[in-house]
């Protein structure tokens, strides 16, 4: 997805991670790759002219924060600055008890239809009670397109192939789903243009009959910074609640359009990564920049150190940094790790760290993760304390209050004096000693 984009932003990042020092020369370099690096993906200027100054004035004047050296605040700037382009996360507001109505425009070959049968899937998945009314009356084989994809998701969908007035498709689809226990219905229209009035004033027509939750804006990825004026266009008809852009998996000019569509307003909630089925994702400003600097979403870790920096007490810190953890400080770490998410995205968050690793050694550590915790659970308070204490017998009694082999306890005590000896030498970088004690360093 946006290789290209990807590309030249890493190797930005590069120089600078490399560079035996900061300097304002270098910050300004910077600079530059990243604004070449936009226009060649068709960001609009006025947007990139506005980002580098903000990166550069920032890079140059900000002190970082303690414990991130200069080069990362760099990155994180330029991080941050990517991801306020992009506008922010949105979701749907869905309301129980009740049937949610999402209409879907767009201009023809937008990929509306397929879209429909993705959100469907994707939806359903999520736990919902999906129905889709196939309203597009103009390209032939719509409505046959539309019950084949969501056929495989097990979706029902309504539609009248012979009757070719819309709004009273839509009005005869929602009487006949209002009955049924449906979350969320969505409606596929037929792909209009800006410049066809008479197509505009039919969705004006089909709109006051379905009276929407939520109008969802799908754009094509491909046309770039064109989207702009789509979205303007049709927000003026209906007003606009969310974009989904689609084929970003075949565009040089993506960028361009995910830029164009924060700046309508209305937040992207989806893209379209490729051609199956599963090809939809909930879009996340942070994690798509995260994934453009190759760095996962660095934003998680850079909460997860916040997070240990505050609730971290005086006490343990200089515990932990002394070399005198104990089995809770240990768990306590563990525990951090877990609440930013699985290691698979604490390791795609890590830079040089993404795509190192495989999915079967990922599964074994996590696999590790979850037995250190019922063993630590199944220690004393004088245990966890000391762990000295733990001799072959009490091992063995861990080793059946917790489930697991006394092989898994003994590995345990060792993984624990490492990562004990290992915080003592990085002086309490817990970041640092929690990956390495699990392989990962």
């Amino acid at each position: 997805m946006l290789d290209g984009l990807k590309n030249s932003l890493s190797d930005a990042i590069k120089k600078i991670v490399k560079s035996s020092g900061i300097d304002e020369e270098l910050i300004k370099e910077l600079s530059k790759d990243v604004q070449r690096a936009l226009l060649q993906s068709d960001v609009n200027v006025r947007l990139v002219l506005e980002i580098t100054k903000h990166l550069e004035e920032r890079a140059i004047n900000e002190t970082p924060p303690p414990g991130l050296s200069r080069k990362d605040h760099i990155v994180k700037i330029l991080y941050d600055e990517l991801s306020k382009l992009l506008g922010n996360e949105s979701d749907f507001d869905f309301k129980p008890g009740k049937q949610n109505k999402i209409i879907l425009l767009g201009i023809q070959g937008s990929g509306k239809t397929t879209v429909a049968s993705k959100l469907a899937k994707f939806l359903t998945r999520q736990g919902y009670k999906v129905g889709v009314i196939g309203a597009d009356t103009y390209r032939p084989g719509a409505l046959v397109q539309l019950k084949t994809m969501c056929e495989k998701s097990g979706v029902e969908v309504f539609g009248e192939e012979n009757n070719k007035d819309s709004p009273s498709i839509v009005k005869n689809g929602l009487k006949y789903f209002a009955e049924q226990p449906l979350d969320v219905i969505l409606i596929d229209t037929a792909g209009r243009h800006k410049e066809e009035k008479d197509l505009l004033e039919e969705m004006d027509r089909i709109n006051k009959v379905a009276d929407p939750d939520l109008a969802l804006l799908v754009i094509d990825g491909t046309i770039g910074q064109q989207c702009f004026n789509q979205a303007e266009a049709f927000h003026k008809t209906i007003p606009v609640g969310g974009v989904i852009i689609t084929k970003l998996d075949s565009s040089a000019k993506g960028g361009g359009a995910l830029a164009a569509s924060a700046a309508t307003g209305a937040q992207i909630m989806y893209i379209g990564t490729g051609e199956r089925i599963d090809d939809l994702e909930k879009f996340s400003p942070t994690r798509f920049v995260g994934r453009l600097l190759g760095m996962g979403d660095i934003q998680a870790v850079l909460d997860l150190a916040k997070r240990l920096e505050e609730e971290g007490d005086d006490v343990r810190m200089k515990r932990i940094s002394s070399g005198k953890m104990n089995m809770d400080d240990f768990f306590y770490q563990l525990e951090e790790v877990t609440k930013v998410g699985s290691l698979q995205g604490i390791l795609e968050s890590m830079p040089g760290l993404s795509g190192m690793v495989k999915d079967d050694q990922l599964n074994q550590m996590e696999g590790r993760v979850s037995k250190w915790r019922y063993i630590i659970q199944s220690m004393t308070k004088a245990e966890k304390a000391d762990p000295d204490l733990l001799n072959s017998s009490r091992i063995k009694r861990i080793s059946r209050g917790s489930g697991w082999p006394e092989g898994e306890v003994k590995e345990l005590i060792k993984n624990y004096k490492n990562s004990k000896n290992m915080m003592k030498a990085s002086k309490g970088r817990q970041m640092q000693g929690t990956l390495r004690r699990m392989g990962l360093g």
